[in-house]
């Protein structure tokens, strides 16, 4: 059983750059609050290699009736022999304030890096309307248009690589909750530079959460993401991640 239960805790992944679904993190609230969600893996393995991994994702929320603000660390670490297969971070964090009851203006920054990916630093800034299209609590959607400007320095490895570009950030996103135990819930993202539209980014996240206990679920998700122009031609354009863990929420 000891077995099993660790099985479904480890992950079965291909690198892939970070893509952060926010509304699995947004906690639903009348009044005023702090809330926020831990997780943590680690793992050991000795068989013919060394394996070792370790990923904590951590999020802190404040809502009241008009505004809400959201931060999130999510790091990833992958070893084998001592090689990373995978080594990357992202600190986010979001502003939302509430225009009418299907408008939010958001705005966010964040900071990330992917050695894998050959991205020692890449920063956005981003901000734009956010709308609410459906009012039924079981089944919401929603879609968003930002305008975000990206800063990217590639790692050592690629000399004198600094991009500065101006890019679209269009999502479509929704939540699920057909039970009390049952949540659905996904974020897909077109990314276009503005002024040139064949260099874009497309990024799908799904999860879907157990309710174990009132704070405990436990949590499939579906990572996938498409780089049509990636830092070096040696880096797969398509990439995605499965993952199993526990999720706790405060």
């Amino acid at each position: 059983m000891l077995r099993f239960f660790l099985a479904l805790l480890l992950v079965t992944s291909f690198t892939h750059a970070q893509v952060i679904n926010v509304e699995t993190l947004r906690k639903p609230s009348d009044s005023t609050k702090w809330t926020g969600s831990v997780s943590l893996d680690i793992s050991l393995i000795k068989n013919r290699n060394d394996i070792f991994r370790i990923a904590n994702k951590a999020h802190v929320q404040y809502k009241d009736s008009m505004n809400l603000w959201l931060f999130v660390n999510d790091i990833n670490l992958q070893k084998i022999e001592g090689n990373s297969l995978v080594n990357r971070g992202t600190q986010h964090l979001r502003y939302n304030r509430r225009l009418t009851q299907m408008v939010k203006w958001e705005a966010f920054v964040q900071a990330q890096y992917d050695a894998i990916s050959d991205i020692n630093l890449r920063a956005l800034v981003g901000t734009g309307p956010r709308f609410k299209l459906s009012e039924n609590d079981n089944y919401k959607f929603y879609l968003g248009t930002l305008v975000m400007y990206e800063h990217e320095k590639a790692s050592d490895a690629v000399v004198n690589r600094l991009q500065e570009d101006i890019r679209g950030s269009t999502y479509l996103s929704f939540s699920l909750y057909p039970t009390e135990t049952l949540s659905i819930i996904s974020t897909s993202y077109y990314q276009p530079r503005i002024d040139k539209f064949k260099d874009y980014r497309l990024s799908s996240n799904t999860s879907v959460l157990f309710k174990i206990l009132d704070d405990l679920a436990f949590k499939t998700s579906f990572n996938y993401f498409f780089d049509a122009f990636p830092v070096t031609t040696e880096i797969p354009k398509t990439q995605y991640e499965l993952t199993n863990g526990l999720l706790y929420s405060f």
